[in-house]
């Protein structure tokens, strides 16, 4: 994936290639405003963010050190380089700091497009 980015971006222009960027991000950013409410958390590592309705983290102790192993299922992972964000089993071992929250479920969800309820 890389190589691929690399030979994109010798192509491109800086202009090119930031606007090109932007539209990524703001297509990714999009992508997760659908489908966050599918998921219970959000699970940060030093290297990416997912959504999740499965996560167990586990504190380890190897030789001293203490470190972190998160794993997930059925996750959706924000990375705009990936050609599928939707992944089935992730497994993170980590010595960073790791972040959980469980997402707050509305009772009510309103319309979307402004409409009323009931039609």
């Amino acid at each position: 994936m890389r190589a691929w980015r690399q030979t994109v971006w010798q192509r491109m222009s800086s202009e090119e290639l930031e606007k090109y960027e932007t539209e990524m991000e703001l297509q990714l950013y999009r992508e997760y405003r659908d489908i966050v409410r599918q998921f219970t958390y959000v699970v940060e590592t030093e290297r990416r963010f997912y959504l999740t309705n499965s996560v167990d983290l586990q504190v380890r102790n190897a030789a001293g050190e203490v470190f972190f192993e998160v794993t997930m299922r059925d996750a959706w992972v924000w990375d705009m380089y990936r050609p599928a964000r939707f992944v089935k089993n992730v497994r993170v071992v980590t010595f960073k700091d790791v972040n959980v929250e469980e997402l707050e479920k509305p009772d009510i969800e309103l319309p979307r497009d402004g409409g009323t309820f009931g039609g």
